[in-house]
Parts: structure tokens; sequence; C-alpha cells
């Protein structure tokens, strides 16, 4: 667990993305952030923007089986994310395309924005390989704001109600739970970065709500294993 800030920003969700394998950040981030996020997180670090931009967290969305970004991403921007990931990257079309912000994607399924298009949802079904559900979390449509999921569990916006703990436990295949991040905050998905290694949140989390992440995303189980 680490509490940061990245750009000057508790919000550290909007420009880091990781998987299993790969933590995406912004090129004006300092070598000492690489270094602690590749510990944290057990991934190799590469620096990129995302069409020009350095939210990579908003724009960039991904599991275990390949990586989806913003539309707006150069082709030399997915090389340089090629290079270090097994699986495709691919680009969604569409007026709708913030990729992190508007899906939340494990290894066994994935959410996204109500109002994505279909031939959004079909590149994220073939580059992710897992079935793929359309609804809000807790009335926010991006979803990748809303919450955050590993392959051991989902912290979600606080304002869900069972039903949608109930769906979301269906579609991503594990336990739901809510909680905040960075004293109060519902924007789970804009404060917290996670992988089934370990999380980064912002540096404003509480000790209740670090304990809440714990617990929700399973980390607390893996200590045990």
């Amino acid at each position: 667990m680490l509490r940061t800030t990245v750009e000057g920003s508790v919000y550290v969700g909007v420009y880091l993305a990781t998987t299993n394998q790969v933590t995406l950040i912004p090129p004006t981030s300092g070598d000492e952030l690489h270094s602690v996020l590749s510990d944290e997180l057990e991934t190799e670090t590469v620096a990129t923007t995302i069409g020009g931009a350095g939210t990579v967290g908003a724009l960039v969305a991904g599991n275990g089986n390949g990586i989806v970004t913003s539309g707006r991403a150069t082709d030399e921007e997915l090389a340089r994310i090629e290079a270090v990931t097994e699986g495709p990257v691919a680009a969604i079309p569409g007026r709708i395309n913030a990729a992190g912000n508007c899906i939340l994607a494990n290894d066994h399924g994935a959410v996204v924005h109500p109002d994505l298009s279909d031939s959004a949802v079909s590149v994220i079904e073939e580059t992710l390989v897992v079935p793929v559900e359309r609804f809000a979390i807790g009335s926010v449509r991006p979803v990748g704001t809303a919450a955050v999921t590993t392959n051991r569990g989902v912290l979600c916006h606080p304002k869900v109600d069972d039903s949608e703990l109930d769906r979301l436990e269906d579609t991503l295949g594990v336990r739901a739970d809510v909680g905040t991040v960075n004293y109060g905050s519902p924007l789970i998905g804009s404060g917290l970065v996670a992988n089934t290694s370990g999380f980064i949140v912002g540096q404003e989390t509480t000790g209740p709500e670090l304990g809440r992440i714990e617990e929700a995303l399973g980390y607390l189980d893996a200590d045990l294993l």
C-alpha cells in the first residue's frame, strides 16, 4: 500500500493505469515514482502519454488479456504499450472513448459506460477477452471513476444499492463492497489504482478507508495464504 500524489494531485487514478503486468505513468513523473510503483505493484513501469495527454489513468483500461486506450492514442503511443505487454492493445472508437473512465474490468468481466457504442463494446470484448455489460454504478455512468476491481474484489461508490452490488459481482466474478478514498471522496476510480499485488491511493486517504480497501480488494485474504 502506498499513499501519495501524482503530478501534485491526490487523484492518482487519473494519472496511473495498471494491470498485473505493467503500470503506465505520465512521462513527467520522476524516476523515484517509477521505482516506488514498480515495487508496490510488482510490475514494469512505462512512461507514456495517450493522445499527448498525461492523464493516462483516465484514458487506459486493461486486464491480464489486453489493454484498451482512448481513440486519440497515436500509433507511437500504442506501439510503446505493445512493447511491454503480451496481449493486444487497441484503441476504442466513438465519441465516448476515455477508456479508463468508461471501463471497469478484471480477468472475469467488464462493466462499461451505458452509452458506449456497439463498435466500442466489440473492441473491448475482443481485446480484454471477457463478457461486457453496460450499466451505471451508483448513478455514475463513467464507471471507471466510480469503482476499482482486481481479480479478488471490487470497491465501489458508496451510493450503490444491493441490486447493483449483486450485478457487479455477477459480471466481475468477485465480491463487491462500498467505500471512499481521500477523506470521503466517492469517486473510487479517480483516487485509487490497484492490482492483485498492491495498491496506490491518494495521500488524503484515511486509516479506516485504507482498511476498507484492503478488505474489499482481497489483500487481507491474500496475507493469509
